[in-house]
């Protein structure tokens, strides 16, 4: 009897550890799929008066349908912006008026500005994959400004609107629909505007959500790993037991 309700015993707190490794599993699935949901921007550079290569990844559709059209507004400040070509999209520029012409440092004069690039796909997106769209453009002359990217992200059915501010200091991932942020650090020493777009500029875009993978993958891979353990160490005791 002692050894059948130690086995017993053995068994329930078996039973309970691998219950919670499973729950944990899949909160942290969770949190990993909503870590990955957002539309972020990640930049080559983000010094002030410098020319920087901004790529917007598009990592789902909406709520299960296809991607159709991607519309990244830009902020006041910034004129133009020039689409790198991606084979799946199709790319156009929306123009505004602006309030008092702008002259420029060659003389000329600009009466308007880019204010929204429109990707528009060739073959709908699936929601299963992902790409990434990139945008060339100079950075205007205000270190320590953020500047936000709302991101219209049209599909077969449905939108999302990635257009609600994420405040300094504020975690990205609390936000819902957040925009697509950088900020803009010092400009580098002897940097005049020139095409110098480097990731040694200290780029202080949103933090990149690697880390997180990571981190998350490493632990379900743990809990997985220690679960099989229990179930072995369970049956080596039932085989060991006797009546």
């Amino acid at each position: 009897m002692t050894s059948k309700s130690s086995a017993s015993a053995h068994q329930k707190t078996v039973r309970r550890t691998v219950l919670t490794a499973v729950a944990t599993a899949a909160l942290m699935s969770v949190g990993l799929a909503s870590a990955a949901a957002h539309v972020t921007v990640d930049a080559s550079s983000t010094a002030a008066n410098s020319y920087t290569l901004l790529s917007f990844s598009i990592p789902h559709g909406c709520s299960g349908s296809a991607t159709t059209k991607i519309t990244i507004s830009l902020p006041e400040g910034i004129d133009d912006a020039t689409p790198t070509v991606n084979p799946n999209w199709t790319a156009s520029k929306v123009t505004a008026k602006l309030a008092q012409p702008k002259t420029l440092a060659n003389g000329s004069q600009v009466t308007e500005r880019t204010s929204q690039v429109v990707y528009t796909a060739k073959t709908p997106l699936d929601p299963a994959q992902r790409d990434a769209l990139v945008l060339s453009l100079k950075l205007p002359d205000a270190a320590g400004d953020q500047l936000d990217f709302p991101v219209l992200q049209s599909c077969e059915t449905g939108e999302v609107d990635w257009a609600q501010k994420v405040q300094p200091g504020q975690d990205h991932d609390a936000v819902k629909d957040p925009a697509p942020a950088i900020t803009l650090s010092a400009a580098a020493a002897g940097d005049h505007g020139g095409h110098a777009a480097s990731s040694e500029s200290g780029a202080q875009s949103q933090p990149s959500q690697a880390p997180g993978w990571i981190g998350l993958a490493a632990g379900l891979a743990g809990l997985v790993l220690g679960a099989f353990a229990l179930f072995r160490t369970f049956g080596r005791g039932r085989s060991g037991s006797t009546d």
